[in-house]
C-alpha cells in the first residue's frame, strides 16, 4: 500500500485534526454509494480507511514514522545490531558479548545483553524456531510475513436514537456509520437507553485483514406520555374531580393500545394503579404499566362551581394535611 500520508493528501507533520478532516472529506467523496458506476470506488474507499487506521492512530502513527511498521501495519525487520559472534554462533573464550532482542507489538526491541548460546538458540528463543533456510550465521533470510498474522481492523463507535415503541417491540432501522456506510441494524425488543449493539464486520477495514465491528450505542428518545423505569413504564393519568369522587371507568393509553381501568369512588390524587404486562419486555418477562392518578380541575370554573365548593367548605370541612403536623 502507498504511504498513508500520501493517500490522505496530508504532510507527515499534519496535526490530528488535519488528518481527521482530510479523511472525512475523502470518505464522503469516495464512498461507493456516491460512486455506484465506478468499479474502483470500493477499493479506493478501502485504501483511505486503511491509511487512516495508521495515520489516525497515535501509536500506529509513531510506529510507522519510526519505521517499525509498514503502510499496512506489518512490522518491519530491523536487523540484529550489536551481535558479534563467531561463525556458527559460537561464543567461546574471548568472544564479544551479544545483545538479545524480542519481538512484540512494537516491532523488534533490544532486550539487553550478555549470556552464552549459539545464533540458532537466540533465533529459536525469539521466534519459536521459525527461521527461513536454517540459522547459519548472517546468511539466514527473514521475511516479515513469517512473524505477522493477518490483522483485524479497529472497532468503530457510533450512536443512534430510536423511539420508545421501537425499543419496546424491537425494530430494524438504518444507521449511518463513520465509514460513510448506511447499514441495517436490528434492535431487540426490550432494549433500554444507553445499551449497545454490535454489528459484526462493519468497523474500520484493514488491508489484507478483516474489518472490525461497529459498536452502536442506542438512545431512546423521551416519550410524551410514558417514562421508562427498568422494565416498568410510568404514566401520569389525569382524571376529573367527579371521577375521583364517584368512581368510573377511564381509558388508559398503553404501547399496545388503550385499555379500560376502573377507578374506585373516593380515589385520591397520587394513587397508583398497576396494569400487568403493559410495560417493557425483559429477560424475566414483561414489566407492568404504573398509572398514577392526577385529579384535574376544569380549565375554566364558573360561578356555580365556585359556589358549590364554598358550600362544601362551610358544610363539610376536612384537613388532608393533619398528618403533616
Amino acid at each position: 500500500m502507498r504511504d498513508p500520508y500520501e493517500i490522505l493528501g496530508v504532510s507527515k507533520g499534519a496535526s490530528e485534526a488535519e488528518i481527521k478532516s482530510a479523511y472525512r472529506r475523502l470518505a464522503k467523496k469516495l464512498h461507493p454509494d456516491a460512486n455506484k458506476h465506478d468499479p474502483k470506488a470500493a477499493s479506493r474507499f478501502a485504501e483511505i480507511n486503511a491509511a487512516y487506521e495508521i495515520a489516525g492512530d497515535e501509536k500506529k502513527r509513531k510506529a510507522f514514522d519510526a519505521g517499525e511498521i509498514d503502510a499496512e501495519g506489518k512490522p518491519r525487520f530491523q536487523g540484529f545490531e550489536g551481535f558479534r559472534g563467531q561463525p556458527g554462533g559460537g561464543a567461546g573464550p574471548g568472544a564479544s558479548h551479544f545483545e538479545t532482542f524480542h519481538f512484540g507489538n512494537d516491532g523488534f526491541q533490544r532486550a539487553g545483553g550478555g549470556g552464552q548460546g549459539g545464533f540458532e538458540d537466540i533465533l529459536r528463543g525469539m521466534f519459536g524456531g521459525a527461521t527461513r533456510g536454517g540459522a547459519r550465521g548472517f546468511g539466514s533470510q527473514f521475511e516479515p510475513q513469517d512473524f505477522a498474522t493477518p490483522g483485524t481492523g479497529q472497532d468503530l463507535h457510533a450512536e443512534m436514537t430510536i423511539t420508545l415503541p421501537e425499543a419496546a417491540k424491537g425494530t430494524k432501522t438504518r444507521v449511518h456509520l463513520p465509514t460513510g456506510k448506511d447499514v441495517e441494524a436490528k434492535i431487540p425488543a426490550g432494549l433500554t437507553d444507553g445499551q449497545s449493539i454490535r454489528l459484526k464486520g462493519q468497523g474500520w477495514p484493514i488491508a489484507n485483514g478483516k474489518a472490525g465491528d461497529a459498536l452502536i450505542t442506542v438512545h431512546v428518545a423521551p416519550h410524551p406520555l410514558f417514562k421508562p423505569d427498568g422494565a416498568y413504564l410510568r404514566l401520569d393519568l389525569p382524571i376529573t374531580l367527579y371521577e375521583a369522587a364517584l368512581g368510573g371507568k377511564v381509558r388508559v393509553p398503553t404501547l399496545d393500545g388503550a385499555v379500560e381501568l376502573a377507578i374506585p369512588a373516593g380515589t385520591n390524587s397520587g394513587r397508583t394503579f398497576r396494569l400487568k404486562g403493559k410495560g417493557l419486555k425483559s429477560k424475566s418477562g414483561a414489566g407492568d404499566l404504573l398509572a398514577t392518578v392526577r385529579i384535574m380541575l376544569p380549565e375554566r370554573s364558573d360561578d356555580e362551581f365556585a359556589e358549590l365548593m364554598k358550600k362544601w367548605r362551610e358544610g363539610k370541612p376536612y384537613d388532608p394535611r393533619s398528618d403533616l403536623e
